[in-house]
């Protein structure tokens, strides 16, 4: 599982990670901390907390004899949807959680990060491997840590902002063109270095002729789509998608009101040149409909960008707010929903072991999204990675490009 690192060694990797996600929460209160906007988001204590049971669990615990858990009451509390490791708090209750405090989720981290620094220089190989997978586990993390607090704060009527960001320089639109995409027989999935169970195994897939946009859906390119009426099509949406809008009276991306869309810097006038984002796979389908289009398949996607430099764009690089911006890359700003159901590949095994139900099981109602968002942690994503939601889901930073069938 590990994945070497040119510039940082292991435990490197480790420490800037911990720090960044430390960095994160400095500006919440307790209360900011504690509350759960939805049962889908988890408070920014509760994810403090999970990533360091994550290492407590599966790296000290395991592989360090003599360790002692630093509260044998909190496995409970902070165990996320692991059944192997035994019964745990229900989801949608984890905002009820007011203790322990942040400051003692603080010194939860800090005692267990000086038992990881003690006890990495020694640990088998074995043991490094989910050192490194619990790194690219506490990046997701970040990034769910983000969009979980705008969720949060924007329940709040006052809309505080989580933090500034600088104004966006002004662009004016790309235009948009067709990009021919590959064809026949393509090799997709993970190769070497890191890359979760689901990545793998490598394999081939046929893909039919086609041609992808050469960036995101707009703001502005939305706006024309509520003007004329996509909200209010039945025969653009996907039946599932028409009743939903109806049942929870869905007229624009989510946090747009007013011609304003509120985002971790407060509210803000939208940047009709940004990729749109927060919006469904519903309302990408539907869009796509209407476009004269449709979504590309993950295939398609992967096939495309699978030279393009995945550390490129706008993505998260400090503590901060974030919001996407124009003329970006194809990986950054938001994440692209895919038409492919995630699935298993041909041969796919998960990992041994409890961890294992790490991605395997939720392979069941749930779309693709490649790429990566302003939000996602530089360095953490690639071409074969595949983050997944619901298709009702749209507090993520989802957006949409397009493609069609040649």
């Amino acid at each position: 599982m590990a994945r070497s690192d040119p510039d940082r060694t292991l435990a490197e990797r480790l420490q800037v990670t911990r720090a960044l996600t430390l960095a994160l929460a400095e500006p919440l209160s307790d209360a900011d901390a504690t509350i759960q906007p939805h049962p889908d988001a988890s408070p920014a204590k509760w994810h403090l907390a999970h990533t360091t049971w994550f290492f407590e669990t599966f790296v000290l615990r395991d592989h360090v004899p003599g360790y002692r858990l630093h509260d044998e009451r909190w496995p409970f509390l902070f165990n996320s949807y692991y059944n192997g490791e035994g019964n745990r708090h229900d989801r949608p209750r984890r905002g009820m959680i007011s203790r322990p405090s942040l400051d003692e989720v603080r010194d939860y981290r800090r005692a267990v990060d000086e038992a990881l620094q003690a006890a990495v220089p020694g640990l088998s190989g074995d043991a490094l491997a989910f050192v490194a997978l619990g790194i690219e586990h506490e990046q997701q993390h970040q990034e769910l840590f983000l969009t979980d607090i705008l969720a949060t704060l924007a329940e709040n009527p006052l809309e505080p902002a989580y933090a500034p960001i600088d104004a966006a320089p002004c662009f004016a639109t790309e235009p948009l063109t067709w990009l021919p995409g590959r064809e026949g027989l393509v090799e997709v999935g993970a190769s070497s270095g890191f890359a979760f169970d689901c990545e793998r195994p490598r394999h081939q897939a046929l893909v039919h002729p086609h041609a992808i946009a050469n960036r995101a859906v707009t703001n502005g390119e939305w706006q024309e789509f509520i003007t004329d009426g996509g909200y209010t099509t039945p025969t653009l949406w996907l039946s599932d998608g028409w009743d939903w809008v109806q049942r929870d009276r869905v007229t624009a991306p989510l946090y747009w009101r007013d011609g304003e869309a509120f985002t971790l810097a407060g509210r803000r006038p939208i940047d009709r040149a940004a990729p749109v984002d927060h919006v469904s796979y519903y309302e990408a389908d539907a869009y796509a409909r209407w476009a004269g289009a449709r979504l590309p398949t993950e295939f398609e996607w992967e096939a495309m960008l699978d030279s393009a430099d995945p550390s490129l764009g706008h993505q998260l690089d400090h503590a901060g707010a974030v919001l996407p911006k124009p003329g970006g890359g194809p990986f950054g700003d938001v994440w692209q929903w895919t038409q492919s159901a995630y699935l298993p590949y041909p041969g796919f095994m998960p990992e041994a072991g409890t961890v294992g139900e790490y991605n395997g099981k939720f392979m069941s109602g749930q779309m693709v999204l490649k790429g990566a968002s302003c939000a996602t942690p530089r360095g953490h994503s690639r071409a074969s990675y595949r983050n997944f939601f619901p298709p009702a889901a749209r507090w993520q930073f989802t957006g949409v490009r397009l493609a069609k069938d040649l």
